[in-house]
This record gives structure tokens, C-alpha cells and sequence, in this order.
């Protein structure tokens, strides 16, 4: 599975656990930064790892920063792109399960390396159920193409 993986300063050394987390379990990854602690823009992060996912050079996508908030309204504003932020297990399953999620976003200061890494492997091991939720994600889908006035 090729996999998207960014962060803002806020997230980069969670995003380094979770890295090296799924590069040791076998999963190809493509890091869109940032490298380091320096601060940095949290949107350009988003917009790069969401784009890609969005354009099918990925499968799934993983962004970090302080709480994963901020990652996911940047990054949900791609079409495409149903970014969730995750802080347990069960929401890590159902944001798959129930809403077709295709980037998982984690907060350094909310969620420790452990679990963060076992929620990320549970988003991206857990598989869309379909049925009566895929009519809710068509839904959603059906937003990124209304016009509001």
C-alpha cells in the first residue's frame, strides 16, 4: 500500500514515529515533509499529501501537526479528500468503516507514539463497509459541487 505522509513543526516527531512505524511493517511511503522542527505553514503541508491522494498516487494519506485540526480543514478542502481526525481506536475503524476516510490526522500533543501508530495501522487496514454509507458518502461527494450563494 503506498501511503502520503506529512506534518507541520507541531507534528514532526510523531510523524517520524509513525514513519518508521509502517516503513519497518513493509509499507511504501512517500514523506511530503516538513524535515524537521522549523516552523512552517501546516496548509502547504496538507494541500501537498491531499493532492496527491486525491490524484490516485495514493492509496491513503497521514498528516500530523499539534492537534490534527488544523491538517484536516486544510486538507479537506481538496476535493476528494474526506480527512478525519482520529484520537481513539474506535474512531480510527469507523471514520473507514462508515465514512470512506482517505486521510488520517493525528495531534503530537493530544496522542501518544503507541497508540498513534496502532490507530494509524487500523485506518489503513480497515476496509470501506459500503452499503447504506456509501449513499452518505456520495453525500458528501455530492458538496464539493454545489455552488452557495
Amino acid at each position: 500500500m503506498k501511503i502520503a505522509i506529512g506534518s507541520d513543526h507541531g507534528g514532526f516527531s510523531l510523524k517520524e514515529k509513525i514513519r518508521t512505524y509502517l516503513a519497518e511493517k513493509g509499507y511504501e511511503i512517500e514523506d511530503f515533509g516538513t524535515y524537521d522542527t522549523a516552523s512552517c505553514n501546516y496548509p502547504e503541508i496538507a494541500s501537498k499529501v491531499a493532492r496527491a491522494v486525491a490524484a490516485g498516487q495514493f492509496e491513503k494519506g497521514i498528516l500530523v501537526c499539534g492537534t490534527g485540526i488544523g491538517m484536516s480543514m486544510a486538507a479537506n478542502k481538496v476535493k476528494g479528500i474526506r480527512a478525519a481526525v482520529v484520537g481513539d481506536y474506535f474512531s480510527a475503524k469507523f471514520t473507514r468503516l462508515h465514512n470512506d476516510a482517505n486521510i488520517i490526522c493525528l495531534g503530537e500533543r493530544v496522542t501518544g507514539p503507541g497508540a498513534a501508530c496502532e490507530m494509524t495501522e487500523l485506518f489503513l487496514n480497515t476496509p470501506f463497509e459500503g452499503g447504506r454509507h456509501e449513499k452518505r458518502v456520495n453525500m458528501i461527494k455530492d458538496l464539493e459541487t454545489e455552488f452557495f450563494k
